[in-house]
């Protein structure tokens, strides 16, 4: 069985992985979070294989949610689009310099950054500008 995909997506309106969860909480509850975008993947299949969506902070990539479906949303302006049903849970990630991209990117399983491992999630996490610096210097 070869690794799944993932795809990454520059995260607006939330400062950091904390800031994001608490918005998808307030608005989702307990429930799978949910993020409609414009286009529907291609490889919509080999996503939900186990991938996950990485989100980019400030030019950081700091955390994950496993992608659980994609559905079907109709917006006010009649325009069908596509959501994105993700796990509540969102997985710190070590942190890795992006630039900055329009829509989402497929993300190879080479390419992905490792979960930050179980005794280090509690950790406060470091600013995105000071983590996206310690990363690009190796430091992380």
């Amino acid at each position: 069985m070869t690794a799944p995909l993932h795809m990454m997506k520059l995260c607006v309106g939330a400062p950091g992985p904390d800031a994001l969860a608490q918005w998808q909480r307030e608005r989702f509850g307990d429930g799978p979070a949910q993020h409609v975008t414009r286009m529907w993947p291609r490889r919509a299949e080999e996503l939900l294989a186990g991938g996950s969506i990485y989100w980019v902070f400030k030019g950081t990539m700091l955390a994950r949610q496993r992608l659980l479906a994609f559905e079907e949303r109709k917006g006010d302006d009649g325009i069908t689009r596509c959501a994105l049903l993700l796990d509540p849970k969102l997985v710190p990630v070590a942190a890795v310099p992006r630039r900055a991209f329009q829509g989402w990117r497929y993300l190879k399983p080479g390419d992905a950054p490792p979960d930050v491992p179980e005794h280090r999630a509690a950790d406060t996490p470091l600013p995105p500008g000071l983590a996206r610096e310690l990363a690009a210097m190796g430091l992380l």
